[in-house]
């Protein structure tokens, strides 16, 4: 082998940055130079577009590959494409890094968290960058210091909260994330709980052990009690009479014993209450 006639590979891209949009199709070339002339080849381990290799030999001097990727995927931005070619003496590489612009995702938004705030987790993904906004039950959240969005950005996600201070009642409802570039807007909803309302509280329940009396008895307890008031009204006036005449006889009235007459009064007072009891 005459060393005077190796060189190492040489290797050309035709871009150096690929910007795309999702689902267009696009072909990017790869040309290595070097003696003996070099292999060329593109490494897309990982890829998730379509892709196809064409490869074209122009002897002696260039050894050029086309990659070509139908459909692109919005995964697949800030991939790097990277091109090697490699003879006997060695290698060198080149790569491209391949920029899709997509519509925003939304890939999570989570019930309401408990933190030193009340958080509503969310993660967003969109090439450019989304503008977010925020619905209570249908209308925009004016954010401020008590209610407003806090996120970081890394690549082509956008990760966060929506933060709430002490929230109340007045809180409670639908949530909607809205998401939005040039592209297009993509919208989730969640149904968040914090307190009840004070007009959610339910009836008292019935005691088991409490039920409705029936009218008849009620009516009839009403009786009960009005004769026994009556009778004690009887009683009284029985009390005073034998007092009343008790006292004359001890001073020497004459007729009927004291007894006598007590006895009557009894007797006659006894048939009254009887009268009353009887059905």
């Amino acid at each position: 082998m005459n060393i005077s006639h190796c060189d190492l590979p040489e290797i050309s891209v035709s871009h150096s940055n690929l910007t795309v949009i999702e689902g267009e199709n696009v072909v990017v070339t790869c040309n290595g130079t070097g003696a003996p002339l070099p292999d060329v080849d593109w490494i897309v381990t990982g890829l998730h577009s379509i892709n196809t290799h064409q490869s074209n030999v122009n002897w002696p001097n260039v050894h050029s590959i086309n990659l070509t990727l139908v459909n692109v995927s919005g995964d697949d931005n800030n991939f790097l494409l990277t091109c090697i070619a490699e003879n006997l003496v060695g290698m060198a590489n080149a790569s491209v890094q391949l920029s899709v612009h997509f519509p925003p995702r939304i890939l999570k938004l989570m019930d309401p968290e408990r933190h030193h705030f009340t958080c509503v987790p969310f993660i967003v993904r969109s090439n450019p960058p989304p503008t977010l906004r925020w619905l209570h039950n249908g209308v925009e959240i004016q954010e401020n210091s008590y209610i407003y969005t806090d996120a970081e950005s890394y690549l082509d996600y956008k990760e966060g909260c929506l933060l709430i201070n002490n929230p109340t009642h007045y809180n409670n409802g639908n949530y909607t994330l809205e998401a939005e570039n040039e592209l297009g807007l993509a919208s989730e909803t969640i149904v968040a709980h914090f307190l009840p309302t004070p007009d959610d509280t339910s009836p008292p329940t019935p005691s088991a052990g409490i039920t409705d009396k029936p009218e008849e008895d009620t009516f009839g307890v009403s009786i009960a009690v009005g004769l026994a008031g009556f009778a004690c009204v009887l009683l009284v006036v029985l009390f005073v009479l034998i007092n009343k005449y008790g006292r004359r006889s001890k001073f020497g009235m004459k007729g009927k014993s004291k007894n006598g007459f007590n006895v009557s009064v009894l007797h006659t007072l006894s048939k009254g209450l009887g009268a009353l009891y009887l059905p």
